[in-house]
């Protein structure tokens, strides 16, 4: 199953992440993808808001992997910069610490991705416009999607 939402400006993006963060759960995985500038960090933004984390979140492009305590611990990826190549990152080992981890740009590391996620596409289709592709992989995805979609 695959939902569509479209949002029109960068609140729109922040109010769906809190909503899935209201149904979080250790171990979540969620995956974003989709051009630079679509709304990956502000989706990421709004999961740390929700968690309760104070501090300012930013991409971690050029340190990978930044870590947050919160409600449930918030493990933000940025992989754009490894090009597929994760070997001695450590990046498996988060799937499995009991947070909630954000990956940006996803895409590049598939092959090492849990079968069970959430895959977001984030699709520019105007200034302020964004259409969200949702794809629940697993039981526990698509329950959490009937629940905040």
């Amino acid at each position: 199953m695959e939902y569509k939402i479209t949002t029109h400006s960068e609140l729109e993006t922040i109010e769906i992440a809190q909503n899935f963060e209201s149904e979080k759960f250790p171990n979540m995985i969620i995956c974003l993808n989709g051009e630079l500038g679509s709304g990956k960090t502000m989706f990421a933004k709004g999961i740390a808001n929700a968690l309760g984390i104070q501090d300012t979140i930013t991409s971690p492009t050029f340190t990978i992997i930044k870590e947050y305590e919160g409600e449930l611990p918030l493990y933000h990826l940025d992989v754009y910069r490894l090009d597929g190549e994760t070997a001695g990152v450590g990046i498996e080992e988060y799937f499995t610490k009991g947070g909630v981890v954000v990956i940006e740009w996803a895409d590049t590391i598939a092959s090492i991705l849990p079968k069970e996620r959430l895959d977001i596409k984030f699709k520019v289709v105007g200034e302020n416009k964004r259409v969200l592709i949702i794809t629940p992989y697993g039981q526990q995805y698509e329950e959490l999607c009937e629940a905040v979609l």
